[in-house]
């Protein structure tokens, strides 16, 4: 059996295309500053859906957070955070410790440090708005109430029309309009005779003309996904221009919290496999959802011991530079 390294350093490229918190990886690592999610696209983008007959334009006006999604987030917060110090505690005792930077961040670790300390550059991507998001929309905009985690009339989340509630198309439409930033991200402007990097793309001299090439630091090399629906299709969505080209790889760990809420539940991952075959389920030991339950809700500590298997395999795998869609508590955590 190997030892597991000191640390684990995440550099975070943080995308939430739904509802913005204010996060911080704090997985064995409570003193990490706080990163404000990335600002929301002003310009127009033209992107391809899975379709690639099919061209969508998405503007940052058709993406938006609705005034009623806002006043929903602030009031389903409390419930995201509840657990989260006896969490930390729990954390704090692992052998393996998780460490979170800004991609930005001055005194983020190199990816080059090497010995027992292993530095990821992670894409966490949030998907994009669910059908059960709409749906609580729409039951919070008619003044209806209703209690979060209780199998009861007015919860819109239990309803079983929205079992494994897949993307609206203004879910599809807010995950297409971060392919460029994604597909820029590994694009770096070297001149072509002399290997100088600049981000000016008018940089031109006497040695060579600039040109847009792939930073071998910088290209993605693995996607993983959240086995729920919605994040399933973010994923092949946002990072579409890298199917065929890194592996996609379906993990449960990382999926939506646990129990009560039939939109968190997962359809079979026979089901899944039809409609996303450019995924890799085989680290899915069952069929059937069988960690889902219908009385209890899974606790901060119970997602957390998740993420943290997760975080156990991801330092095990040999890239260093990955996407990953999940969902709210992930990237919280």
């Amino acid at each position: 059996m190997r030892n597991l390294p000191l640390l684990l350093y995440i550099l975070l490229v943080l995308v939430f295309v739904l509802t913005p918190f204010t996060t911080a990886m704090t997985l064995a690592a409570p003193s990490s500053p706080d990163h404000d999610p990335l600002p929301p696209p002003t310009a127009t983008a033209t992107a391809t859906p899975v379709a690639p007959s099919v061209t969508v334009t998405a503007t940052a006006a058709e993406t938006a957070h609705d005034e009623v999604t806002l006043q929903l987030a602030k009031i389903e917060k409390e419930h995201h955070y509840h657990g989260m110090e006896e969490l930390q505690s729990i954390m704090q005792t692992k052998p393996l410790k998780i460490k979170a930077y800004s991609l930005e961040d001055e005194s983020a670790p190199s990816l080059q440090v090497g010995g027992e300390i292993i530095v990821k550059i992670v894409h966490f991507v949030r998907h994009g708005q669910g059908f059960h998001n709409l749906f609580a929309d729409i039951y919070k905009n008619e003044g209806k109430e209703w209690t979060q985690f209780k199998n009861e009339e007015n919860n819109p989340y239990v309803k079983m029309e929205l079992l494994d509630a897949p993307l609206t198309d203004k879910g599809r439409k807010q995950a297409q309009i971060l392919r460029p930033r994604i597909d820029a991200f590994g694009t770096n402007k070297k001149n072509s005779s002399n290997g100088i990097n600049s981000n000016n793309d008018n940089n031109e001299n006497e040695k060579g003309t600039t040109s847009d090439v792939l930073d071998e630091e910088q290209t993605l090399e693995m996607v993983v996904l959240s086995t729920n629906c919605r994040a399933l299709q973010t994923g092949v969505i946002a990072f579409q221009s890298y199917i065929g080209k890194v592996p996609f790889i379906a993990h449960e760990m990382i999926r939506e919290e646990i129990g009560v809420h039939l939109c968190d539940q997962r359809r079979p991952i026979s089901s899944q496999k039809l409609e996303f075959p450019m995924v890799n389920f085989d680290l899915v030991e069952s069929d059937e959802d069988d960690l889902f339950s219908y009385e209890e809700r899974e606790s901060k500590a119970g997602v957390g011991e998740r993420i943290y298997k997760f975080m156990e395999w991801l330092e095990l795998r040999e890239e260093t530079h990955v996407g990953v869609t999940s969902h709210s508590d992930g990237c919280l955590l």
